[in-house]
């Protein structure tokens, strides 16, 4: 049985509801590390909150989310808070909005552990500083007592990390994780990413524009363009024998060989004026 199974989802904005997803449907094991790509727009971001159950009051959600054997779709703010951070977690592109300026990192830290757990005081404060060593903080004790504006980019978005994980949850969302960080600390994010997940036998969603990060992260990937899944299947055989004309646009572009994170995908207007026409 998979861990995640969304079927036939879709999420429209407004009283004109303006579409952002289409009717997408994936499924995702325990342990399994699915990419999604596609450029700004594509329904990425969006796919992500729905799952979170962080989509705004002007949104509209139809389908079935099931999360271990859960069903998300329609479900309250309250069932939500209840599952986020424990189940499931997500570490947000750009730690500086993430984090709350006002507080040292490691109470927000300690807030998510303390809101699934019964740890208090020093047994809390043990877990933190541990969760922060296994993300690659070495001084752990600085960096708990440290606000956020006093660590580097790389600090931070390990800290976020560390909040994702401190509940060993089942499911990590990463949405964009490393787009704000510079390409060596960008590779040692990844490389953390990947020790953490293989240590917690963790599944992840992870959400890029950027085909080389998703070549070294995932097994798996799904194309987005206009909110609709175009492809999907292992990443490699996305990569060497792609099927779409957006997915083939993709790897003509920015060769799977020759990537450097960071490199732009083609647009929705590229793939359109390749194929000749400006119909959606």
């Amino acid at each position: 049985m998979s861990l995640l199974e969304v079927s036939d989802v879709t999420v429209s904005f407004g009283r004109r509801r303006t579409v952002a997803v289409d009717s997408i449907s994936f499924a995702l094991g325990a342990g399994q590390r699915l990419g999604i790509i596609g450029e700004s727009g594509s329904g990425k971001t969006v796919t992500a909150l729905a799952l979170m159950g962080l989509l705004p009051e002007t949104a509209q959600l139809s389908g079935s989310i099931m999360l271990a054997g859960k069903q998300l779709a329609g479900l309250d703010d309250a069932g939500h808070a209840r599952l986020r951070g424990d189940l499931m977690s997500m570490v947000f592109q750009e730690p500086m909005t993430a984090l709350d300026p006002t507080m040292r990192v490691g109470r927000q830290v300690a807030e998510v552990l303390l809101l699934h757990t019964s740890d208090r005081g020093g047994s809390a404060r043990d877990r933190v500083l541990d969760m922060l060593q296994r993300v690659g903080l070495d001084d752990a004790a600085r960096v708990a007592d440290s606000f956020p504006h006093q660590l580097s980019g790389g600090q931070r978005q390990r800290c976020l990390l560390a909040m994702a994980l401190i509940n060993s949850p089942d499911l990590i969302i990463c949405d964009e994780p490393t787009t704000a960080l510079d390409v060596t600390v960008q590779a040692r994010v990844l490389r953390l990413l990947d020790e953490v997940l293989t240590a917690e036998r963790a599944a992840c969603l992870f959400i890029t524009h950027d085909l080389a990060v998703v070549s070294q992260v995932c097994s798996d990937v799904l194309v987005m363009l206009d909110g609709r899944i175009v492809e999907a299947g292992p990443v490699q055989r996305l990569f060497t024998a792609p099927e779409h004309p957006y997915t083939r646009g993709l790897v003509a572009t920015a060769r799977i060989d020759q990537l450097t994170p960071g490199e732009r995908l083609p647009t929705v207007e590229d793939f359109y004026q390749r194929e000749g026409s400006d119909e959606r």
